[in-house]
């Protein structure tokens, strides 16, 4: 057992002018399956690699541990996958490097494969068992599930809860449920190590946010009417020591006055101090305001009608031929292995020459809005975005806002943006468009729990005709409708 304590860490970007982290102190065990959470540009991954030396900062970060850190940079690709593995866990026998793999249920013939011809899920599962097996080192796990199938994600949650300590960035809740034992949350305010899973945290965290608007509003009330009373007496003291002038007792009328008066004192200090209880409230609540979208209805019940599709890339059939239809209101999920053609057919759903068999039917003169899956292409700053893109700023800029961005962000650069903010000006952008049909490539990668939610919500509460390509297990049980698989 080791112990990573952190003291007094303050931290901002050169580039930037406002703190991600300001006097931070905590400490956590290496022991822990520790999950990591917060919203997105909070300073996960900032905090990840100033774990690994990466930036200069004030304050200290005291471990006696070594970092290793996933995603592993593979600089050559085109290497075979045993001899990158021979680079990133050098120690290790061969055997225990396919005893890992069949954990993960990965086949060993991958290790004579050239790694660029693996599919995305496969690169993940083999670069996370091979960093377990530095045993010297402790993993910092950054977003594993974003290339991860449903049943994929399953697997290496399994095989994660087996480890015995890691940093694991993630927001799928259902995942990080099945590995995790302890919980570091970035809030508002304050970072918070908690013991339990996930669910267990949200539900005491949300639970304390409860408390804490009642409690808030208590004091409110209370506030209001100690100001009232204090005020009250104030002015009966006034009153009473106003009538000495012609009495007979003077001395009797000043005491009852001095008395009224040190009531109405101390009535005040009781509202000042009922104030400063106030003001420590509410500083991690977490608001996730309703969003809105605006779907068009179709003259036809029927959208879209796909009969036999065969998917093929590079003359290769990705496969079975699939058939299904998508009608006003339904959420279609499309599920498969990585590499069983989701994305390629929600392309050929918009218009990209995408080589298949089968036929495919748009309906004539039907609007549809994409998000794709890559943001990588994403530059430049806002109001050139929503310009490029033909959407109202005004309404784009009020769906961020609502999404968790700070107005002081509006003035970056969209490659300064983290990969959950940069997926967020894609949906923002969605929702800024009015179509009969809303086509989303993993909408939620990267995205922080609270926007999940929201969308969820969202979803449910305007039920646009949707397809979607999603692996989150609590947001298809939430949204979909119906799910197809290839």
């Amino acid at each position: 057992m080791s112990m990573i304590k952190i003291e007094n860490l303050t931290f901002s970007y050169p580039s930037s002018y406002d703190n991600i982290f300001e006097n931070v102190s905590f400490q956590i065990d290496t022991d822990w399956k520790l999950g990591f959470v917060g919203r997105n540009g909070r300073g996960k991954t900032t905090f990840l690699n100033l774990l690994l030396g990466k930036y200069d900062y004030k304050g200290k970060i005291i471990s006696s541990v070594k970092f290793d850190y996933f995603p592993y940079p593979v600089k050559d690709k085109n290497r075979l996958t045993t001899e990158i593995l021979q680079d990133i866990c050098p120690n290790a026998e061969e055997w225990e490097i396919i005893r890992e793999l069949s954990y993960l249920q990965v086949n060993a013939d991958v290790l004579w494969r050239s790694f660029n011809t693996l599919s995305n899920g496969e690169q993940t599962k083999i670069l996370l068992s091979a960093l377990f097996l530095n045993d010297e080192n402790f993993l910092l796990i950054d977003e594993p599930t974003n290339y991860l199938d449903t049943k994929a994600r399953e697997i290496v949650s399994a095989y994660l809860q087996k480890k015995k300590g890691f940093i694991l960035v993630s927001h799928d809740r259902y995942f990080l449920d099945g590995c995790i034992d302890h919980i570091l949350s970035i809030n508002r305010a304050d970072i918070e190590v908690q013991s339990g899973s996930f669910s267990s945290w949200i539900e005491n965290f949300e639970r304390r946010q409860e408390a804490e608007i009642a409690q808030n509003d208590r004091l409110a009330k209370d506030i209001k009417r100690l100001n009232q009373s204090s005020k009250r007496s104030a002015d009966w003291s006034h009153k009473v020591e106003a009538s000495k002038v012609g009495a007979a007792d003077k001395g009797y009328i000043g005491h009852k006055a001095a008395k009224m008066m040190k009531r109405s004192k101390a009535i005040e200090a009781r509202q000042q101090q009922a104030i400063k209880t106030k003001s420590s409230l509410l500083k991690n609540i977490e608001t996730a305001d309703n969003l809105k979208i605006s779907p068009l209805s179709f003259h036809s019940d029927t959208l879209v009608s796909l009969s036999n599709i065969k998917i093929f890339y590079n003359e290769i059939e990705i496969c079975e031929p699939v058939s299904f239809s998508v009608k006003q209101r339904e959420r279609i999920i499309i599920d498969g292995l990585n590499g069983s053609g989701k994305s390629s057919l929600l392309k050929l759903l918009i218009g990209e020459n995408i080589k298949h068999t089968g036929l495919a039917e748009i309906s004539s003169g039907i609007i549809i809005s994409y998000v794709p899956q890559c943001t990588d292409h994403l530059e430049g700053n806002l109001s050139d975005f929503c310009i490029l893109n033909n959407i109202d700023e005004s309404l784009f800029k009020a769906i961020l806002r609502k999404m968790a961005f700070e107005r002081i962000q509006f003035e970056k650069d969209i490659t300064d943006f983290s990969a959950g903010q940069k997926k967020k000006i894609l949906i923002a952008k969605s929702l800024c468009e009015k179509a009969h049909l809303y086509v989303w490539d993993e909408p939620l990668n990267f995205m922080d729990v609270y926007s999940r939610i929201q969308i969820e919500q969202l979803i449910r509460e305007f039920s646009p005709t949707m397809i979607l390509v999603e692996h989150d297990k609590v947001f298809r049980d939430t949204v979909a409708t119906k799910i197809i698989q290839l």
